[in-house]
């Protein structure tokens, strides 16, 4: 099995949960994932980005710095709701897997 596809709905709850506490941009997040043991590329990343803001759980927008424009990501609303039900799941999953 491909542990990427594993991991993936990890790493979305992940960008997710930073995107709730502050707006995240794509190289910015790359190194965040990176602390936690995640190895993802742009090319990787992209993608999740745009699908998790097609379900409308992020919102962009572009920024200039100068001459470098970045592309910064929000969550909305509806993205803080289903990170708390998530939350539960995820306690609910980890429970079971440290059960002694």
């Amino acid at each position: 099995m491909d542990d990427r596809d594993l991991y993936s709905g990890l790493i979305r709850l992940h960008i997710l949960h930073h995107a709730c506490e502050d707006e995240i941009f794509g190289a910015g997040i790359i190194e965040e994932l990176g602390r936690h043991g995640y190895r993802l590329s742009p090319g990787t990343l992209y993608p999740l980005l745009h699908g998790l803001e097609e379900k409308g759980y992020l919102r962009s927008s572009e920024e200039r710095n100068g001459r470098q424009k970045r592309r910064i990501y929000r969550a909305t609303p509806n993205g803080r709701r289903v990170l708390n039900a998530a939350k539960g799941k995820v306690q609910e999953l980890f429970s079971e897997l440290f059960e002694e």
